[in-house]
């Protein structure tokens, strides 16, 4: 094992020749807000609310909030000190071991490919909104090849396009907790009220509507939608001045992901009964329809497609990466380490559409067998990626300590050490419990531990066929 202490930027960069930094603080910020921002908020909030009642739904919030911010800050100090392309597999390698890595950067490759299936599926039917007697599916294709063209140009164009997908995003949030705020006050008239509606609706019917019970079946929901914050330690092999970007995009990240998410269901709670809440309607639209916005449906229809695009975007990103720093790990061929002249790992861009189009495929003609079990191995894929950052910045620090080093040579300190890591440890394992003791999710457990199982054997399968090899070349 090298030394932590001798393991800096430029030389990360070295290793890994053929991506090009391009990406600044502004397009780190925005991917990773991309990777978070989409239905969960805009369309699924309502039954959050519905289910925990308005008090519960930010509390729910609040905690996955802080398990957010120590996850991100310990990530902060891992990437500042190793930015690797695609590093939550590479920190585990040298951390915790080559098996756990090999199995954690298929977890987290099946999660986005997963995702990306969803999202393209999402895409097309929001489009039926505007033109009903087409296809689904041509919409889809014409988004598949958006992103696609996105991915392959240059990582800038990628960071750029991103950036103008999540500021969408982003204004359209900020719209709605103003013009909702000055509806909550009597500044705007709103529908069924004929005062100011205040914060009357969080306490109608007592604190906890539905009991304190549902607020921990929600939190496991909240710990699942800010899953994509992470996306920054992904980035870091390709971003400029790692030591002062990452840190910034970590820290607005959090702050911003805080605000849209609790700001927008404090207002929600306020102008709409927790009761009348649910996933018929965004409650967006219904907010906005109240207060008699012109074209409502049709504003958020198209805030909720740019979210879609801008998670896609950001999906085949993480997933090119995690395969090109596999192939440059010689776990898989090296063909997928190739980049083109922009910088792109365009065999692992493919092959990462690829497997999209696979899971989106098995949606169609397997959606109860195969997909179902796709869905379920990946989605707690973001859970195990988060432990593992976490324990590798507890076994970083020892490390650091015993090669001489103070706190003060780190590039970037992560505040709270070592208090937030291992807060985020016992949140993680508190989150795991939880998944057991939820009979709707208690499923995903029966298809996570065998495909585990089989991840870590394939790694060993491929550790002795290559040493096979070795033996036989020499």
């Amino acid at each position: 094992m090298a030394d932590a202490g001798t393991e800096q930027p430029s030389t990360a960069n070295d290793e890994q020749t053929g991506l090009e930094r391009k990406m600044e603080s502004r397009h780190l910020t925005m991917i990773s807000l991309g990777g978070v921002i989409g239905t969960g908020l805009f369309v699924s909030s309502g039954y959050t609310i519905h289910q925990a009642g308005p008090l519960g739904a930010i509390l729910a919030y609040a905690v996955g909030s802080l398990l957010v911010y120590c996850v991100m800050v310990s990530l902060g100090e891992l990437s500042v000190a190793m930015p690797y392309a695609g590093s939550f597999h590479l920190y585990a390698k040298r951390f915790i071991g080559p098996g756990t890595a090999f199995t954690i950067a298929i977890l987290y490759w099946l999660n986005w490919a997963v995702a990306l299936a969803s999202e393209f599926t999402a895409a097309g039917l929001l489009m039926q909104r505007w033109f009903p007697d087409s296809p689904a599916w041509v919409w889809s294709a014409v988004f598949i090849a958006v992103v696609f063209a996105l991915n392959i140009m240059s990582v800038r164009l990628y960071g750029e396009a991103e950036f103008w997908f999540a500021s969408i995003k982003v204004l359209a949030i900020l719209a709605f907790i103003v013009i909702g705020l000055l509806a909550v006050f009597g500044a705007i008239p709103i529908a069924g009220y004929d005062h100011a509606p205040l914060f009357g609706n969080f306490t109608a019917d007592g604190w906890f509507p539905n009991g304190f019970a549902p607020v921990f079946s929600t939190l496991l929901t909240v710990v699942f939608a800010f899953s994509g914050t992470e996306v920054v330690g992904v980035a870091a092999g390709e971003t400029k001045d790692p030591s002062s970007a990452i840190p910034k995009a970590v820290h607005t990240t959090v702050l911003r992901l805080a605000i849209f998410f609790i700001g927008s269901i404090a207002v929600m709670a306020s102008l709409i009964p927790w009761h009348k809440a649910g996933v018929d309607t965004s409650p967006f639209v219904l907010v906005f329809q109240s207060i008699g916005m012109p074209f409502a449906g049709d504003v958020m229809n198209f805030v909720v497609l740019t979210a879609v695009l801008s998670a896609a975007n950001s999906g085949l990103y993480v997933c090119s990466r995690m395969v090109w720093s596999l192939a440059k790990e010689k776990l898989i061929p090296a063909r997928f380490a190739k980049t083109n002249f922009h910088g792109v790992p365009v065999w692992a861009v493919l092959f990462s559409i690829a497997g999209s189009l696979l899971a989106l495929l098995s949606s169609v003609i397997a959606a109860s067998t195969v997909y179902l079990m796709l869905v379920a191995v990946s989605g707690l894929a973001t859970l195990v990626v988060w432990f593992s950052v976490c324990v590798c910045h507890i076994r970083f620090r020892r490390e650091w300590a015993r090669g001489g080093h103070s706190v003060g040579e780190l590039g970037y300190r992560a505040p709270g050490y070592p208090l937030l890591p291992w807060l985020a440890i016992v949140m993680c394992v508190g989150a795991l419990v939880l998944v057991v003791l939820d009979e709707t999710q208690r499923s995903t457990l029966y298809c996570m531990i065998p495909f585990v199982i089989c991840c870590y054997a394939g790694y060993y399968a491929l550790e002795r066929r290559r040493a096979r090899d070795e033996r036989d070349a020499d």
